[in-house]
């Protein structure tokens, strides 16, 4: 079992920055990939960014790429999505999740991932 705890969400002007953390606890977290998700209100959870083992293989949503970094410190169990040059788009519930590094399915599906954080609210204002 993995358990997910997201942090960092709030509100920020358009323009501005946040880092989101998603600290981990339970089974070797560096057997796991990675990924944040996140879900507007009426709308269907969309993926945005993971990452596997190490900073090498990280993957984004077109929607995010050159404003959004994932990164991972498997000392601490701790991912990270910094996110720069927010827009009102942004403007969702952002969900960390786990899955066990050996799935071979696409990073962006969320069915394929086994465990979930509880979400961390970012609002960005226009």
């Amino acid at each position: 079992q993995v358990q997910l705890v997201e942090s960092g969400g709030g509100l920020v002007q358009a323009g501005g920055s946040l880092r989101l953390s998603c600290a981990a606890s339970g089974r070797t977290f560096s057997s796991y990939a990675m990924g944040w998700f996140r879900q507007a209100p009426g709308k269907e959870r969309e993926f945005v960014a993971a990452i596997k083992w190490t900073g090498a293989s990280t993957y984004y949503t077109d929607s995010v790429k050159g404003r959004f970094t994932i990164s991972r410190d498997n000392a601490k169990n701790t991912v990270y999505l910094q996110m720069n040059t927010l827009k009102p788009e942004d403007t969702a519930v952002y969900y960390c999740a786990a899955r066990p590094l050996v799935v071979l399915a696409p990073l962006n599906g969320a069915r394929t991932y086994d465990y979930w954080g509880q979400g961390t609210q970012v609002t960005v204002s226009s």
